[in-house]
């Protein structure tokens, strides 16, 4: 009996590693119930009862033949990028089937919806004005098709090249390329020359601006100078002036003095001159000149010392006189 139960463990764990499998991080595991396709959760799944799509990114090159307005025939090569939609994972299964290849089946069908809209969309354009920009935009604005028809979110959309089969044509376009490009260089390097001419200009206009601020302050400090000048100079002549008044008043003083005391002649520098020269010099002669020019103390300073002269020898004579008598 126990070797029976040890059996139907055994064949339990045998099936059970040959039934479940460990799910990976970038899978999820579905199942249905009730006609409802349903998330699996847990680690471990049932491989039978479940289905396993990958949450990668698949990447896929499409080489679009298709035409523009005119019946030119061109190729566009891009690259279309998708992943698929969990909130839409039964539009998924409807479009890929209950398969593990689901998403792969999806996006052949998507594909097919690209190069069907790339073609609608081209023809309505002359070949010249068609640019990967507006396919891109064109083609952005229809990512929602891929969610609702086949559970499929589109991660990005590469142009890569649009190629003009009419070997003459595609050299036309290039050569008209080339000329649009030229012209823009030309116009942008013109744009450039004036934008140099202007700051230069503008530059050269605050150069002056700036030379003439500083023409304007060092003339008002010139000014400022002058007036400090004049300032100085007034005050000189204010204290030469009081200079001169003090000496005036002085002198009158002076010779206040020497009315009232003539005898002070006698220490005057005129006087003492003449006794110094009368000492040095026994047989010479001294000539004294009492005029305006020896007396700076005007010319009634001089009458006084002569006049004090004057009675100094009628004094003398006075008295020789009487002797000889």
């Amino acid at each position: 009996m126990w070797s029976a139960i040890a059996i139907i463990v055994v064949l339990i764990i045998l099936f059970l590693i040959y039934e479940y499998r460990l799910r990976k991080p970038d899978q999820l595991v579905l199942y249905e119930s009730d006609g409802k396709i349903i998330l699996r959760k847990g680690r471990f799944y049932p491989r039978h009862l479940s289905l396993v799509l990958p949450r990668t990114i698949h990447s896929v090159q499409l080489n679009i033949d298709s035409t523009a307005k005119g019946n030119l025939d061109i190729k566009i090569k891009m690259t279309l990028s998708v992943a698929l939609s969990l909130e839409n994972i039964h539009k998924l299964i409807k479009a890929g089937g209950w398969n593990t290849k689901a998403v792969d089946k999806a996006t052949k069908e998507l594909e097919i919806l690209i190069e069907s809209l790339v073609r609608e969309f081209t023809e309505k354009f002359e070949i010249e004005e068609l640019n990967g920009e507006k396919i891109y935009e064109y083609l952005n604005q229809k990512t929602e098709i891929s969610k609702d028809k086949f559970g499929l979110e589109i991660v990005s959309i590469s142009i890569q090249l649009i190629e003009i089969l009419d070997s003459k044509i595609a050299d036309a376009i290039k050569q008209q390329e080339s000329a649009r490009i030229l012209e823009q260089t030309e116009e942008l390097n013109q744009k450039a020359r004036i934008a140099a001419a202007k700051a230069k200009f503008k530059a050269e206009e605050e150069i002056a601006l700036m030379e003439n601020q500083l023409e304007m302050k060092k003339f008002e400090l010139k000014n400022k100078e002058i007036e400090k000048e004049a300032e100085i100079a007034e005050k000189r002549v204010k204290e030469e002036l009081k200079r001169k008044q003090m000496q005036l008043e002085f002198e009158s003083k002076e010779l206040e003095l020497l009315k009232n005391n003539p005898e002070l002649l006698l220490l005057t520098p005129q006087a003492a001159r003449l006794a110094e020269a009368s000492q040095t010099l026994k047989n010479a002669r001294t000539v004294v000149s009492l005029s305006s020019a020896d007396l700076p103390q005007s010319s009634e300073l001089a009458g006084l010392f002569q006049n004090l002269l004057h009675n100094l020898t009628g004094s003398r004579k006075k008295n020789s006189e009487g002797k000889t008598e």
